[in-house]
């Protein structure tokens, strides 16, 4: 069935050029003339970035819900759906989740994991398509772009609640000699997850090295995490401790598998290594579990304070 699909794929589009393909003006007009001017449309621009937080109805088409960039080239599919390695896995694309025909004005897509979907697509303007399921009434917006000029870390800043849960644990690795004693100075690992009532975390005290299926939990709560007004590049994370208050942090990126906590109330930096990385579809571990939802961070009035 896949190689049928394909051959059809490729009678269609095969003339098309790939992730260098010159950028096409986008009307509802061109796309539903052919099939074959679906699929120009499709391949305009390397990377689609899912703009979750525009999706409207209460349907789900899983794949674009747990993607953060989505790209066609000649009948193959690819996504970003791990903050991970963003800009890098795929050189840039993701990793391949699948395989497209098209029809005019329509896209039917043969996912790896979440079978057939036919969804119809929208041309909005010069680069942004809607992607519509008819089955569950809901679409999807996708803003476009050249590999070469997108912004991975914009993507990543909007979504650094997603990178958080993408390791099973995070172990403290680091503690500056400079600050005071705080309670704060014996966690050890953090662990942050994703609940139906919210986003929750976990703490321990066991002693650095300990592998994350020995851990032991000794403090939980929920967690919230701050856009800072007019510091698009600085998060704020408070941790709120069931029945022991809350301790807040300046939140830093150091790369894909390092934080950085900087507590100022005690003025004390701590940095923490991901252990145990999630990569989802690759694996069964997480991989029909984690979707993105609409987040809109609250935003707090403080000015960065970690020099």
């Amino acid at each position: 069935m896949k190689a049928l699909k394909l051959l059809i794929g490729f009678l269609l589009i095969g003339t098309l050029m790939t992730s260098c393909y010159t950028e096409v003006i986008l009307e509802d007009e061109f796309i539903g003339e052919s099939g074959f001017n679906t699929a120009q449309a499709l391949q305009s621009y390397d990377l689609w970035y899912v703009d979750i937080n525009a999706t409207r109805g209460n349907g789900e088409v899983p794949f674009l819900q747990r993607a953060f960039t989505i790209s066609f080239d000649n009948g193959r599919i690819y996504a970003n759906n791990n903050m991970v390695g963003l800009g890098k896995t795929g050189n840039g694309f993701g990793i391949e989740v699948g395989y497209f025909d098209v029809l005019p004005a329509a896209v039917e897509i043969d996912h790896d994991v979440d079978g057939l979907w036919l969804l119809d697509v929208f041309a909005l303007n010069g680069n942004t398509l809607e992607l519509y399921d008819a089955s569950t009434d809901t679409s999807y917006f996708l803003k476009g772009y050249q590999l070469n000029r997108f912004d991975f870390d914009m993507v990543f800043y909007d979504n650094i609640n997603y990178f958080l849960q993408e390791y099973d644990a995070w172990e403290k690795t680091f503690t500056s000699e400079e600050g005071a004693l705080n309670d704060f100075d014996d966690e050890n690992f953090l662990q942050f997850l994703s609940g139906n009532e919210g986003d929750f975390f976990r703490s321990s005290i066991d002693q650095g090295g300990t592998s994350i299926n020995r851990l032991q939990w000794d403090f939980e709560g929920d967690y919230t995490i701050f856009d800072v007004e007019n510091d698009e590049t600085l998060k704020t994370l408070t941790l709120s401790y069931d029945f022991m208050g809350n301790d807040y942090f300046e939140l830093y990126v150091i790369n894909d598998s390092t934080i950085e906590l900087y507590h100022p109330g005690s003025e004390t930096v701590y940095e923490f290594k991901g252990r145990g990385y999630i990569q989802y579809l690759k694996t069964d571990k997480g991989s029909s579990e984690k979707k993105r939802k609409k987040i809109s961070n609250p935003v707090m009035k403080v000015k960065r304070s970690r020099k």
